[in-house]
């Protein structure tokens, strides 16, 4: 699978993050925060502008994230009586989520935004709860102006970093093999020099040879 994503990114530089993006919306089980973080090394290969892969993931999330909104409005939880929905929205969440929900209205279907795993059901019970949906844009958009920028930058960020510590690597790797060589061939010409240099006398070797003795007639 992740071979296929990274061929798909890179041959598609656009249309790859929107299409992913948008079928995470359907319950394709990969975080959205992998496919933002793959736009953004795009960006960093020099695949695309910015504020282009901005506007395109945050529409495909927009797009997606109505899928699930759009179910709860018009069946509510009638949708949960189809098997993929079910598989999909996992409704042993949905006690928690739903009292959140109405504890908190507005501010839970801002935040839900930001946690993985609770975005789908959070979504559906937003729809369910007739929430309209211009007020369920504004705040998905709000939650995505934040999320996905931050993202995507993080990902190029990233890549910038993976290439200055290859870079490091590199040099690190032929300063090591220098230093190596050089120690190498300083041990070779100190061994050498030794084995060349003449041997000294050895110091205080003539004061224990004894003292020749004069020659004369005996008696003198």
């Amino acid at each position: 699978m992740r071979e296929i994503i990274e061929i798909y990114f890179g041959r598609f530089h656009y249309l790859a993050p929107f299409v992913v993006l948008l079928l995470c919306g359907v319950g394709l089980p990969i975080p959205e925060e992998v496919s933002l973080l793959g736009a953004g090394f795009l960006l960093f290969q020099g695949k695309g502008s910015f504020s282009m892969m901005v506007g395109v993931c945050g529409a495909a999330i927009l797009i997606g994230d109505s899928i699930p909104f759009w179910l709860g409005r018009h069946y509510g939880m009638r949708a949960l009586e189809i098997s993929w929905v079910r598989r999909i929205l996992h409704p042993e969440r949905f006690a928690k989520l739903e009292q959140r929900f109405r504890e908190h209205g507005n501010w839970a279907t801002f935040a839900v935004r930001f946690f993985a795993g609770v975005r789908l059901p959070g979504y559906f019970i937003a729809g369910t709860m007739r929430m309209s949906y211009p007020r369920f844009l504004i705040l998905d958009t709000m939650g995505v102006l934040i999320s996905v920028p931050i993202s995507i930058w993080i990902g190029r960020y990233f890549g910038e970093q993976v290439e200055k510590m290859h870079r490091v690597n590199k040099n690190l790797h032929l300063f090591l093999a220098f230093l190596v060589i050089a120690l190498t061939l300083v041990i070779i010409f100190h061994a050498r020099a030794n084995k060349q240099a003449p041997q000294e006398p050895v110091a205080g070797k003539a004061a224990d040879t004894p003292a020749a003795k004069p020659s004369g007639p005996p008696g003198c």
